[in-house]
């Protein structure tokens, strides 16, 4: 099958509600990452040294060899940075990533971590790249990235975000079973679900936006101002839309600067200053979004057979299977799973067809209060459009008047007249047929597609999200 495996969809225009605790209108959670003594160096075994998130301007890697500088600037995180950060924030609920040989490495911020409540996910066993990882090493570096952090943290991790991942990185971290939640992606405002085969995974997505990482990037944040103005920026457009969360993302060696510090210190006032504020880990919110949104399954169209997918949406174009079997053929994918969706697939083949099979599938529709409906001869969905309008409790002089009206209309166009009648009443209807028995053919073929398209949206609007 031609499958598009992203999620291009999400929760659509209406997400979910979130039902905070509290009637809080936000949930604001802030990380703290903990890679201090888990980068890449080749004390820890790695071929060169670290390149990645630091003060030195376009700071490159060193094969073979100690980068002095490098290595005293993620120090500086772990010796001063740390502890700034853990004075602001200990009244806090924090989610470390914590890196499990830096978290090995560093004893005494692993106490302090546990000391103030902080709940400490596991950012993988080192601070590296996977883009390129064997998917064999990922998953062994996973299993051993569980297996050290219980070790010297006292419990598992409820929580995964690897950063520098790879496109099996969540797939293989649903496959442990292990999480409460997954972090590694940056699609939504909300925790979703993500289901491999029979595995169900919780997503509580993080950002790469409100994160201080943007000190250390091309076109980022210059000064502490910059980073207060932004995630003031986005606290109060969140905070103004209502059940969504606010992620901020922080880094030891970075925001743990004095000069950057104060910006942070700045918006947890501020953002305190509000009512209705759910500062929460993000396990937390992983629980509450689990008991209060929990994964639905449900018979996915871009997963089916092709047999099971026009079995059940063969009748959505009337009596016009084969819509449906050249449907199964496109490119199909999470955005296809819904009614508007799959109405596109469908109304994509029905559009491209040509003009005597379009004209196959007008044919193909029963007069409106006509003889097939008068012998209970209709097709289920066409049964209850029809009774909706009240097509089904004509008088004798109503129904006299569909007949007369739908036997000028074929004479004129040679298609029987074609009303989504959801949209209508019995006497919009009549209106409707007033109008449009003045078009010409062409005009009127037009008209007849677009509401044999629109009669399908309703039908799909019964079956599907």
């Amino acid at each position: 099958m031609n499958r598009y495996p992203r999620d291009m969809y999400g929760y659509g225009a209406v997400p979910p509600a979130a039902q905070w605790p509290q009637d809080a209108k936000i949930a604001v959670q802030i990380v703290l990452n903990y890679e201090e003594g888990g980068e890449n160096n080749v004390l820890h075994g790695d071929a060169a040294s670290e390149a990645f998130l630091s003060e030195i301007v376009g700071a490159a890697a060193w094969p073979g060899q100690r980068h002095w500088n490098m290595e005293s600037i993620y120090e500086y995180g772990a010796r001063a940075g740390f502890w700034r950060l853990h004075r602001l924030l200990s009244d806090l609920p924090v989610t470390v990533y914590g890196v499990a040989t830096a978290l090995a490495r560093n004893p005494a911020q692993v106490h302090a971590m546990k000391s103030a409540g902080w709940e400490i996910a596991s950012h993988g066993l080192k601070w590296v790249e996977y883009k390129d990882a064997p998917e064999d090493q990922e998953r062994a570096d996973m299993l051993e990235a569980i297996r050290l952090h219980t070790e010297v943290v006292g419990e598992p991790p409820r929580g995964w975000y690897t950063g520098r991942c790879s496109e099996n990185t969540v797939r293989l971290a649903a496959e442990t079973g292990q999480f409460a939640y997954v972090a590694d992606t940056y699609a939504d405002d909300l925790p979703y679900w993500i289901e491999f085969g029979r595995d169900e995974q919780l997503i509580v997505p993080y950002t790469l936006d409100a994160n201080d990482m943007r000190f250390a990037t091309p076109q980022g944040f210059n000064s502490g101002t910059q980073f207060f103005d932004y995630l003031k920026a986005s606290f109060d457009a969140l905070y103004r839309e209502g059940g969504r969360m606010m992620s901020i993302g922080l880094h030891c060696r970075l925001i743990g600067r004095p000069g950057r510090a104060e910006a942070l210190r700045e918006f947890i006032e501020y953002a305190q200053s509000h009512d209705g504020v759910w500062f929460a880990t993000r396990e937390q919110i992983a629980e509450h979004w689990a008991k209060t949104n929990p994964n639905v399954r449900f018979e996915r169209p871009s997963q089916m057979a092709q047999a099971r997918f026009v079995e059940l949406y063969g009748s959505i174009f009337e009596h016009s299977p084969w819509i449906a079997e050249r449907a199964h053929a496109l490119e199909l994918g999470a955005a296809h799973d819904t009614a508007v969706g799959l109405h596109n697939a469908l109304a994509r083949v029905f559009r491209s067809a040509t003009e005597e099979e379009r004209l196959g599938v007008l044919l193909a529709h029963p007069d409106l209060a006509g003889k097939l409906a008068a012998a209970k001869r209709l097709t289920a969905e066409s049964t209850a459009e029809q009774a909706g309008a009240g097509l089904d409790a004509l008088t004798d002089d109503e129904r006299a008047g569909f007949v007369a009206m739908n036997t000028q209309y074929m004479e004129k166009f040679g298609f029987p007249f074609i009303i989504a009648v959801r949209d209508h009443t019995k006497a919009s209807i009549m209106a409707a047929f007033a109008q449009r028995i003045a078009h010409d053919r062409p005009t009127e073929f037009t008209n007849a597609c677009k509401q044999v398209e629109r009669i399908a949206e309703f039908r799909l609007m019964d079956l599907l999200p």
